[in-house]
């Protein structure tokens, strides 16, 4: 039973991923807002100026493993650290070698395209911590690649090339590295550890360089205040001159680093790249300052140009220190010019206990045959050389990696928003046509606008001046008409009232319209009846004339529109007003006829007509007004018994199509004479 909780608990914890623990790609660039990208291009920038830089070594010195060359890139080739004792470790680095090209400049020859790393133990145990592809544009670079993975014990690191790159020359394919570090912690424990590899190529590229500590870079860390070597000369040859320093308290160290002097300022370098770089070095250490019991911690001895570099890096068991001595056994740098050597030189001496330096700022004694200026020695541990700050091991790799990413990744932002400031322009541009658009749309519209109500004003102004002269125009010629009569009838008392009736109610109706000409239609009393008041103005107007009005169709007229009634009973009776007044008639007719398409409206008389020079009647001016308003056509002709025919034709625009008849020839057209059995005299 316990078992089984066991492994239930195992399974929950072990087996199955935390829920926040899942982690999530990043967005691409095209998934980041406007904002975004300038605030990660900001931070790029930001992140930049705090990183380390390439600075690149010249000179001499160890350059970096070769394999053979292979006419194809699917040729594998390994590299295997032996790391001599089971370790944590949770980082490898891979430098490259660079090399110079015409046209792009430093690049990375033979760096491996597609690998994985194969970490493992003695016990034959392994794991697989790295599997890089070409996917993952591991080239172009001049940087390291970190490679990062959770912490995992072991003896030995494999690297396994899968996909080789071109060489530069003959276009070969190799695998080709300046330097491998396996970290643990801040601790480079692959540092001057055995290396076997599956083949070596010709000439000076043995595996050892790739654990001997040189890289192809100078340390610069583009920050923290320079400090340039000092030369220590040597006064008395005969005994070994040595620079002890205090730690202040006992430390297990395991490594020192010594940096060398700065020689690369000038172009070209005027010294070798080892100068004043001794050539055989013993470091020693003790707890008591007489070195009683001094330890040696390593000799450091040049066979060769190669054995040199910037920093002198050498790894030993640890070991309880106080003081460390370095002696120079012999200060005569390897393939020298000189002659012979009276000097030597160190940028910083680091003393490190598990990564760290216990070294800064130690005080440094000299002994007494040596010769320097006066803070040459304080200068040696104060933790800057040439360019700035001296970086951990670790941390400089780190920096010089990240650096390459982000100059990586910062073109692409930049491209990203060029792209996107492209849009934003092209957007902009648009919504400046638009606005410009919009802008003429408006002033147009309201030009329109007041060019319609200026029209609209107008036909107000037509209106109104039509509505008074046909309302009152006709008004009054029936209260001089019914005036003429009730002078005529002075001796009927009876004929003479009903003809003041007459006028009273005529004066009435003309009061109501003039109160009311801004909208007739409203006057109470007027228009109530169409039929009935075209009927009534009919009896009053053509008093003394003899004649009929007829309608046809009355059911249609019913439907209209109180303004088409109003401008429909205007226009009949200024025809009548016309023929009162103007024609000299004495019989007339009139026949209204509506259907669902059209309204006919007819009116003839046998006065003397209006008869033109090229036989054709001109139709009233008010007439054409009031026709204008109806929107209808009119026409005028000479009748058959000498008079003048008027004819309106207005088409209806609400047509029932249950109730559609036939559209007489003539609508649309120049009309035809009217029938006489249309026109009604008596």
């Amino acid at each position: 039973m316990t078992f089984k909780v066991l492994f239930i608990l195992i399974l929950l914890t072990g087996v199955l991923p935390a829920r926040g623990s899942i982690k999530q790609s990043p967005p691409t660039l095209s998934e980041l807002s406007l904002s975004e990208l300038e605030q990660r291009q900001s931070d790029i920038n930001s992140e930049l100026e705090r990183l380390a830089v390439y600075s690149l070594r010249g000179g001499t010195g160890s350059v970096s493993y070769q394999s053979q060359l292979h006419p194809t890139p699917d040729a594998e080739e390994f590299i295997r650290i032996e790391l001599g004792e089971e370790v944590l470790i949770d980082q490898i680095v891979l430098v490259p070698s660079l090399w110079r090209e015409s046209r792009t400049g430093h690049i990375a020859e033979g760096f491996p395209l597609a690998f994985r790393i194969i970490v493992g133990t003695s016990l034959s145990e392994q794991v697989i911590v790295a599997n890089r592809s070409q996917k993952d544009g591991l080239l172009p670079r001049i940087a390291p690649l970190s490679v990062d993975f959770p912490p995992v014990r072991a003896s030995w690191v494999s690297i396994e090339a899968t996909t080789l790159s071109p060489r530069i020359m003959n276009n070969k394919y190799l695998l080709q590295l300046s330097e491998i570090m396996v970290f643990s912690g801040m601790e480079n424990v692959a540092l001057g550890k055995n290396v076997a590899v599956s083949s070596q190529g010709q000439g000076h590229w043995p595996p050892q360089f790739l654990t001997d500590g040189f890289t192809p870079y100078l340390m610069d860390a583009a920050r923290g205040d320079r400090s340039q070597t000092q030369v220590i000369r040597i006064r008395n040859q005969r005994q070994a001159p040595s620079l002890t320093l205090d730690l202040k308290a006992p430390f297990s160290v395991n490594q020192i680093n010594l940096h060398t002097a700065d020689v690369a300022l000038s172009i070209p370098m005027k010294n070798i790249s080892n100068w004043s770089v001794p050539s055989h070095i013993r470091v020693s250490g003790a707890k008591h300052s007489d070195f009683s019991d001094e330890v040696l911690l390593f000799e450091h001895k040049q066979e060769t140009i190669y054995d040199t570099g910037p920093i002198i890096m050498r790894r030993f068991p640890e070991t309880m220190c106080r003081y460390i001595r370095i002696t120079i056994l012999n200060p005569m740098p390897v393939d020298s010019p000189q002659k012979t050597a009276s000097q030597f030189a160190f940028s910083e001496i680091e003393v490190l206990s598990k990564g760290k330096n216990t070294a800064l700022n130690a005080p440094v004694t000299a002994s007494s045959n040596l010769i320097y200026k006066r803070d040459t020695l304080r200068r040696i541990t104060d933790g800057l050389n040439y360019y700035g700050n001296i970086l951990p091991i670790r941390e400089w790799m780190n920096q010089l990696a990240r650096r390459h990413d982000l100059e990586h990744e910062r073109p692409l932002i930049a491209t990203e928003l060029n792209t996107r400031y492209e849009h934003q322009k092209a957007n902009l541009n648009l919504l400046a046509w638009l606005a410009a658009l919009l802008t003429a749309v408006t002033i147009i519209s309201i030009l329109v606008e007041r060019l319609i109500h200026q029209r609209k004003m107008a036909g107000m102004c037509n209106r109104f001046a039509a509505d008074l002269h046909d309302e009152l125009g006709a008004n009054l010629h029936v209260i001089g008409l019914l005036g003429d009569l009730a002078q005529a009838a002075a001796h009927s008392p009876e004929k003479l009232q009903n003809l003041h009736n007459r006028i009273r109610t005529m004066t009435e109706r003309s009061g109501i319209a003039v109160r009311e000409f801004t909208n007739i239609l409203e006057a109470d009393g007027l228009y109530g009846d169409l039929l009935e008041d075209m009927q009534r103005s009919t009896e009053r107007i053509m008093a003394d004339i003899e004649g009929e009005l007829t309608f046809e169709g009355e059911p249609y007229l019913r439907h209209l529109k109180p303004r088409t009634r109003v401008d429909l009973f205007l226009f009949y009776k200024e025809g009548l007003v016309n023929i009162s007044r103007h024609s000299g008639a004495t019989k007339f007719s009139a026949h209204l006829a509506a259907s669902p398409r059209n309204i006919t409206l007819t009116i003839t008389d046998n006065g003397h007509g209006m008869v033109d020079s090229v036989h054709h009647s001109e139709v009233p001016p008010s007439l054409k007004r009031r026709a204008r308003l109806l929107r209808a056509k009119v026409y005028a002709e000479s009748s058959q018994n000498g008079g003048t025919q008027i004819l309106m034709i207005l088409r209806l625009r609400n047509r029932r199509k249950h109730h559609e008849t036939k559209t007489p020839s003539h609508v649309g057209g120049r009309p035809p004479r009217i029938p006489r059995s249309h026109s009604a005299c008596h």
